[in-house]
C-alpha cells in the first residue's frame, strides 16, 4: 500500500487511527497490538506471502535479543550475536543479492548459473538493519528487553517499514511504553496533517512530473541514444530533483503520519543540497542510514582511531557497502565508491586548512552529487557513460531553431562546439510538454531546494517529546490544506516511492 493512494488516505489511515485511540482509552497494550496488526495489514497489502517472512524475522530476533541481553558482554552473548547476525544477513543476502552474485559469476566466465526467480520483499533492508542495531546494542548492554507486542510494533511500524527512516530502539520503544502516547493530542494531529500535506505535495506535484523527464532521458540513453549537452544535463538535474523531492516527501509523510499516532520519528532529511561539503551532505541526506553505518560499521572497523590511512580505508569500506545496501548492482557500488572518494578528498582538504567561499563550496558539492546520481540512476555503465559524455558536451549540443541567430553571430564557435539547430532539442523528443516548460520546472525546483526553508522549519517539527508543539500559522495551515487537496486530485496515476526499491 502506498501513502499516496486513495485506499491509504480514505480507508486504511482513518481505520488505523480510530482503532488505535479507541483501544488506547481502555488498554495501551491493546492499542499497540491494534497498530501492529494494522502495520502487518499495510505490509501484506503488497504481497501477503511476505508477511510470514516479516513476522518470522521479528519473532526470531526478539528471542535472540532477549538471550543476548541476558548474556551481554560474555562469550556466550557474542556467539549468540554472531549467530543472529549471520541469520539476518543470510536472509537479506538471499533475497537481495543472490542474483547479483550469480550474474557477477556468470559475467566473469567462472561458471554459468541460471538466475533464480526471487521477488525482493519490500523494506527488507530497513527492518533488517533496525533489528541488527538492537541486537548489537543488546550485546553491548545498551538495550534492555521489552515486551513482545511493543517490540513487534517497533519493527513493523508501518510509517517507516518500507522506506525508512531506520529506527533506533532507544528513540521509539520508550515512547511505546509511555501511557501518554496512547492519548490523542489535537496539536500533534494538526502538525501531523500539515507535514503529511507537505510531503504529499512534494511527491505528487513535483517529484512525479520531474520523474517523467528523467525517465525519458535515461531510458533513451539506455536504449542507445546519445543525449546532447542540454538533454543530458536536463535528465541529470531532473533525476537529482526527483529523488530529492520523492525521498523528502516520503520522509515528511512518514513523520506526519506518525505524529497522528503521537509517535515522533527521527528526522531523516535536512536540506542536503544546501550542504557546503560531502561530509555535511551525509549529515543531512538519509540521516538514519548515515547514523547506522557510522555506529555499526565505521566505528567497529576502527573509525579514525588508527591513523589517517586506516581512517580513509574505513571510510571507503563503509561507503562501498552503503552503496551496495541501496541495491544489487555494480552501479550502486561505484556510486558508493565515488562518495567514499569524495569523503576522503573532503577530509584531506580540511586538513590543509584552506577554505572556499560557502557559495562556491555548495556549488562544487552539488555538482559532485549530481555526477554521482547519474551513475546511481543508470541501468548500467553504458547508460552512465553516455549520459556523462553528453553532460561533458562530447555528444554535441542541440538547440532550438529559435536560437539560430546566436549561431549566426558566432558560426565558428557553434561549429567547434558541434551545435545544431533543430525543431526540438535532441534527446527531448519523447518528453511531455515543451523544453522551455521543463527548464522552468527545473529552475523552480532548484529555487525551492536552495532558497526555501525545509519542512521541519515550516511545520515547526521537533523530535523533542517534552517541548510543546508549536503549530503553524492559520495561513500556512490553509496553504497546506490546499496543497493536500491539489495532490489528492493529482492521484490519477499512483507511483511508488523511489526508496521502495532499496
Amino acid at each position: 500500500m502506498l501513502f499516496n493512494s486513495h485506499a491509504f488516505i480514505f480507508a486504511f489511515l482513518p481505520a488505523a487511527f480510530a482503532g488505535y485511540f479507541l483501544f488506547g482509552a481502555r488498554d495501551r497494550r491493546m492499542a499497540a497490538a491494534w497498530l501492529a496488526i494494522a502495520s502487518i495489514a499495510f505490509y501484506g497489502w503488497w504481497n501477503p506471502r511476505f508477511v510470514l517472512l516479516l513476522a518470522g524475522s521479528i519473532a526470531g530476533n526478539y528471542v535472540f535479543g532477549n538471550a543476548i541481553a541476558a548474556a551481554a558482554g560474555t562469550p556466550r552473548g557474542r556467539r549468540l550475536l554472531v549467530a543472529a547476525l549471520t541469520l539476518d544477513l543470510c536472509v537479506l543476502a538471499f533475497f537481495k543479492y543472490a542474483n547479483f552474485f550469480i550474474e557477477t559469476i556468470d559475467a566473469s566466465g567462472a561458471a554459468h548459473w541460471a538466475a533464480v526467480d526471487i521477488v525482493l520483499p519490500l523494506g527488507i533492508s530497513f527492518f533488517t538493519f533496525t533489528q541488527i542495531a538492537y541486537l548489537v546494542d543488546a550485546y553491548r548492554g545498551q538495550a534492555r528487553t521489552y515486551g513482545f507486542i511493543h517490540y513487534f510494533l517497533f519493527v513493523s511500524y508501518f510509517p517507516h517499514l518500507v522506506a525508512g527512516p531506520i529506527l533506533h530502539h532507544a528513540e521509539i520503544l520508550p515512547q511505546l511504553e509511555d501511557p501518554a502516547t496512547y492519548r490523542p493530542r489535537v496539536d500533534a494531529i494538526a502538525l501531523g496533517l500539515t507535514l503529511f500535506a507537505i510531503g504529499m505535495a512534494k511527491k505528487v506535484l513535483i517529484a512525479d512530473p520531474l520523474g517523467e523527464y528523467a525517465n525519458a532521458v535515461f531510458d533513451a540513453a539506455r536504449d542507445g541514444a546519445r543525449p546532447h549537452l542540454v538533454a543530458a544535463w536536463g535528465g541529470a538535474l531532473a533525476y537529482t530533483l526527483q529523488l530529492y523531492f520523492d525521498f523528502s516527501g516520503y520522509s515528511d509523510m512518514a513523520i506526519g503520519i506518525s505524529m497522528l499516532f503521537n509517535i515522533r520519528l527521527p528526522i531523516n532529511f535536512d536540506s542536503p543540497y544546501k550542504s557546503a561539503s560531502i561530509i555535511e551532505f551525509w549529515r543531512r541526506w538519509h540521516m538514519t542510514l548515515s547514523r547506522f553505518l557510522r555506529a555499526y560499521l565505521y566505528v567497529p572497523l576502527g573509525g579514525n582511531r588508527r591513523g589517517p590511512a586506516r581512517r580513509y580505508v574505513n571510510v571507503m569500506i563503509t561507503m562501498l557497502l552503503g552503496g551496495l545496501w541501496h541495491g544489487a548492482s555494480w552501479t550502486f557500488v561505484v556510486w558508493g565508491g565515488l562518495h567514499g572518494l569524495y569523503l576522503v578528498a573532503n577530509h584531506g582538504w580540511r586538513n590543509t586548512g584552506l577554505r572556499m567561499p560557502r557559495l562556491l563550496s555548495v556549488a562544487v558539492t552539488f555538482l559532485s552529487v549530481v555526477f554521482a546520481w547519474v551513475v546511481f540512476r543508470s541501468a548500467d555503465f553504458g547508460t552512465a557513460s553516455s549520459m556523462l559524455a553528453g553532460m561533458a558536451g562530447m555528444n554535441g549540443t542541440s538547440l532550438p531553431v529559435s536560437s539560430a541567430p546566436l549561431g549566426a553571430a558566432a558560426p565558428g564557435l557553434a561549429q567547434t562546439l558541434g551545435v545544431v539547430f533543430e525543431g526540438s532539442l535532441r534527446g527531448f523528443e519523447t518528453l511531455p510538454g515543451s523544453a522551455p516548460r521543463f527548464a522552468a520546472f527545473v529552475a523552480a525546483g532548484l529555487a525551492v531546494v536552495w532558497l526555501a526553508p525545509n519542512s521541519q522549519a515550516l511545520a515547526r517539527y521537533t523530535v523533542d517529546r517534552v517541548a510543546a508543539i508549536r503549530l503553524p500559522s492559520p495561513a500556512f495551515a490553509f496553504a497546506a490544506g490546499a496543497m493536500l487537496a491539489a495532490a489528492i486530485m493529482g492521484l490519477d496515476r499512483v507511483s511508488t516511492f523511489l526508496y521502495y526499491q532499496f
